[in-house]
């Protein structure tokens, strides 16, 4: 099945499956009568997604204490209080939930509303094309513009990072050039317009980010992880030693940018200085450990994860391997004298450590491992999508083993990831892990071809973005935020509490995100509380919280991005006349501006060769649809190929030229 064959198949299926799954879900787990005793009398409003949902996705609502088979309807909201509102939609409330998947008001650039008798209306909210993607791709990579300890990647002011990495209340840990690498990889139109942060209209905003944190990692390169944990190495031969360093090197960070030099930062990024990232990276590989799962015990004494940790975000997470092995292994493919077969090994190695080691039902190895979590299911799909041929045997079965997991924990109506059977969330953590759960689905559902594990990651966008117990987004709506643009279009509601002046100084970051609900808000206590802490807790921010966030955004493009070559009716062919036009066609999370027609490139290849970049243009204001024609005197039985993307994400039309 090509790609685009599996697009519109996955379309078409998403309206008919998502809502019958879903309903089938939270029934198979929580008997409806059962839940309504539960609710004795409390109920809530129609609680949605206040951002919006993307068209032709999954799309629910939650209504606490809602009768079983109550009726809801989709309204105008501009129509909310008018008398016999038009229903737009209905449908019927199962288990406090309610779906309307397949509606689709595509093209209308309207707000809608939930309307429930006797639970009133929910906020308003859109539904448009690659929304999520819209109104959170540019803000994802702006939060770690403004959370750098300065504007020098040489010199940083010292007193404003923590753990020696880049970012306020971060470390190397942090890992941001890895993931801002995958992010303009998963969608580079889009981020080869935007230049006003950095002020250099020859280099994007993203890619001066990558070329900023780049440099700091080659500047601090022998920085190996703060002093003094009093840790445990496992599996080395002085294990019974206390360990000096938390292996958190920023070579990692220097394998990405190592990779995307030969894919998309050749033109930015000077060759004597990718030179001088690359040695670095030979030089220092193993003796820094970046060839290898680091297993170190910390014994924290921290509420949140007080005992011994085998990862944690703050080190090498179980997968953090994997994804800086893939690097130098793409890296090194690209070299003469590259030795891409030794870091393949490693990766495999790492990779094989997850499948047999990798335990769900291990605290450690999943939600204890907070932000950092998300890593290692990504690790996997990322080694399926760069390297399919060479992954270890079970590396997909193990995909599909956490997918069945994460389905059985989310079986709830609020679709939320249980830490366990009696407890939702953790009482006290401040921390956003979750965030970044969505990502991991989508990734592992587009490998899987598994569209009832994508409907459920966007039950993990919707969280963030107000459907949850709090009825809130995960960030606070400050004045500072939405004075810079620096907010979420269309949040009515936002985390009613941030901490903006502790470690990280996030008041007056962009995309911040504050808090998450804690346990005691489950199944639905929006303003319960507890001893010492707010029902509404909130952290100080932290750069691992937005950087799962940003694999969220980074992965969700997966299974929704399509390149085609079509006649002039919008037919896919095989085969062209060399000699003629031949139309190319792109679907993907460009179309930002409904009243403008917009641009996109894509890469050209002829047998395999690279020919140049091909310029797109949207079929009309807001078709979201991208066409361009690759024309030449191309030779008789030659190959004809067109991508968009990069490292793994890149999508494929070939044809056979006559």
């Amino acid at each position: 099945m090509d790609a685009s064959e599996k697009y519109r198949n996955r379309t078409t299926r998403v309206a008919s499956n998502a809502r019958v799954v879903l309903t089938l879900i939270g029934l198979f787990v929580s008997c409806s009568a059962e839940a309504q005793e539960k609710a004795g009398g409390v109920k809530s409003r129609p609680i949605v997604n206040q951002a919006g949902y993307n068209l032709h996705e999954a799309k629910r609502f939650i209504c606490y204490g809602a009768p079983e088979g109550a009726a809801f309807t989709v309204i105008d909201a501009e129509d909310s209080l008018k008398a016999g509102v038009q229903a737009l939609y209905k449908g019927v409330i199962r288990d406090f939930a309610g779906d309307f998947s397949d509606f689709n008001p595509s093209g209308s650039g309207k707000e809608y509303m939930i309307s429930v008798k006797g639970h009133g209306q929910s906020y308003p909210f859109g539904i448009s094309e690659h929304l999520m993607e819209k109104r959170s791709s540019r803000l994802a990579y702006q939060f770690f513009i403004d959370v750098r300890g300065s504007e020098d990647p040489v010199f940083p002011d010292e007193s404003k990072i923590a753990g020696g990495g880049p970012s306020r209340d971060g470390g190397a840990y942090t890992l941001e050039t890895v993931f801002e690498v995958l992010l303009y990889a998963s969608n580079p139109s889009l981020f080869q317009r935007w230049h006003d942060d950095f002020g250099n209209k020859e280099v994007p905003d993203l890619i001066s980010l990558m070329l900023w944190h780049a440099e700091f990692a080659y500047h601090h390169r022998d920085y190996n992880g703060p002093r003094g944990h009093g840790s445990y190495l496992i599996g080395y031969p002085d294990w019974d030693k206390l360990q000096t360093y938390d292996y958190q090197n920023t070579l990692d960070h220097l394998a990405a940018a190592c990779a995307a030099y030969h894919s998309f930062l050749r033109p930015y990024l000077d060759e004597a200085k990718y030179r001088h990232y690359r040695q670095a990276c030979l030089q220092n590989w193993e003796a820094y450990d970046r060839d290898r799962v680091v297993r170190y015990y910390v014994k924290s004494e921290k509420w949140v994860d007080k005992g011994w940790q085998e990862f944690n975000e703050m080190g090498n997470v179980f997968g953090q391997a994997v994804f800086r092995n893939l690097f130098m292994y793409l890296c090194e493919k690209e070299e003469e004298d590259g030795q891409p077969e030794k870091f393949l090994g490693y990766a495999q190695q790492a990779a094989a450590d997850i499948i047999q080691n990798w335990d769900f039902e291990n605290p450690r190895h999943m939600w204890w491992i907070r932000n950092g979590e998300h890593i290692t299911p990504q690790a996997l799909a990322f080694f399926l999508m760069v390297a399919p041929e060479a992954a270890p045997k079970g590396t997909l079965e193990k995909l599909k083993a956490w997918a069945a997991h994460m389905k059985a924990r989310t079986g709830n109506f609020w679709h939320y990831r249980k830490h366990s059977a009696v407890e939702w969330a953790h009482p006290q953590t401040k921390e956003l892990g979750n965030a970044g759960l969505g990502g991991s689905m989508f990734a592992a559902a587009y490998l899987l071809d598994d569209p009832e594990l994508r409907a459920i990651g966007w039950s993990q966008v919707n969280q963030v973005f107000g459907l949850n117990p709090a009825e809130a987004h995960y960030s606070n709506k400050s004045e500072e935020r939405v004075a810079m643009n620096g907010y979420w279009e269309g949040i009515e509601r936002g985390w009613p509490y941030a901490h903006p002046n502790g470690a990280g100084e996030l008041g007056k970051v962009r995309g911040t995100l504050d808090g998450t609900p804690l346990d005691n808000m489950f199944p639905y206590h929006p303003e319960a509380g507890i001893e010492g802490v707010s029902s509404f807790y909130a952290t100080e921010g932290w750069a691992v919280s937005n950087r799962a966030w940003m694999s969220t955004v980074i992965f969700a493009t997966l299974d929704s991005h399509e390149i085609r070559f079509t006649d002039q009716n919008g037919q896919q062919i095989k085969t062209a006349n060399g000699k003629e036009k031949i139309r190319v066609e792109l679907k993907a999370a460009l179309n930002l501006d409904p009243d403008e027609r917009e641009t996109a490139t894509v890469d050209l290849y002829l047998d395999d060769a690279f020919k140049g970049s091909l310029a797109l243009q949207e079929t009309g204001p807001d078709t979201g649809l991208f066409e361009g024609f690759a024309e030449g005197d191309f030779p008789e039985g030659s190959k004809l190929g067109v991508s968009y993307g990069y490292l793994g994400f890149d999508k494929i039309a070939e044809l056979i030229l006559k």
